[in-house]
């Protein structure tokens, strides 16, 4: 256990991974750079914790101290303990949640490693809005998808807002980047899954239809926020599936149309 120690110069090199917090474009090169992340609450602290990555140190206002009190005794970590002030002025914005880890990343699995033994896979296409990325991990954890791949171009799930979306649920399923795209696609069929792509297609069947199927190896393949699946991607797949609509309403949003076809498709029981 390392005694917490009071930090009052928001200068203090010891509080360097903490520094510009809301500057996405840096903490976006600088994070995988120095492999590191940064947990943000209680919860999240917990269950990265539990999760088995290790603790680089701590931030934390001094009311909560005591609520972190078996963390902090479990932690080979430094803590340093701040007010809140300073937290604000070194982070960039206001800490309301008052404690902060910045985490070791772990060594990305290979797409092999990841999808053995899963039956649902979930793979997003350049997805660069961390909120959605983050959203998007928490309805696979809680619906049954075994293993999330994502393609070279998208956020990083471990950057601060993606894991505070998820709540910590990407602490939970397993996941890689692929290293090439569409190529990946090949990987998937070799692993004996049916590709199906989330879009808008003259030869889309419908969700009910893909579900119906009961597939015993699925994966599901969502689009970019803006433009959706690329040409060469849907191209690749085995089928388009598109989710029935009224209203007029065309499309979801991405994190949205996920959790639909997630609970649509999830597992049968055996």
């Amino acid at each position: 256990m390392s005694e917490p120690r009071t930090v009052t110069d928001p200068a203090d090199p010891r509080l360097a991974d903490y520094t510009g917090l809301t500057d996405v474009e840096l903490r976006r090169r600088r994070e995988p750079a120095e492999g590191l992340f940064i947990a943000e609450g209680e919860k999240v602290i917990r269950r990265a914790v539990a999760a088995g990555y290790r603790m680089r140190s701590m931030l934390l206002t001094p009311k909560w101290l005591d609520v972190m009190a078996d963390v902090i005794e479990g932690a080979d970590a430094p803590v340093h303990v701040v007010e809140p002030g300073l937290a604000e002025a070194v982070t960039g914005y206001h800490v309301h949640r008052g404690a902060l880890a910045s985490m070791e990343r772990k060594p990305l699995a290979t797409a092999a490693e990841v999808l053995a033994g899963v039956r649902r896979v979930a793979v997003f296409e350049d997805i660069v809005d961390h909120a959605n990325m983050g959203a998007a991990f928490r309805n696979a954890a809680a619906l049954g998808v075994g293993a999330v791949l994502l393609t070279p171009r998208c956020a990083d799930p471990l950057y601060r807002r993606s894991v505070k979306v998820s709540m910590g649920a990407v602490f939970q399923v397993p996941w890689t980047r692929l290293e090439s795209w569409p190529g990946g696609i090949e990987s998937l069929h070799s692993a004996g899954f049916r590709t199906a792509a989330l879009c808008l297609s003259d030869r889309a069947i419908t969700l009910d239809e893909l579900a119906a199927r009961g597939d015993e190896k699925l994966a599901l393949v969502f689009g970019t926020e803006g433009d959706g699946l690329a040409a060469e991607t849907l191209a690749a797949v085995d089928d388009h599936v598109r989710i029935p609509m009224d209203a007029g309403v065309d499309s979801l949003n991405v994190a949205a149309a996920s959790a639909v076809a997630f609970y649509a498709t999830r597992p049968r029981a055996a």
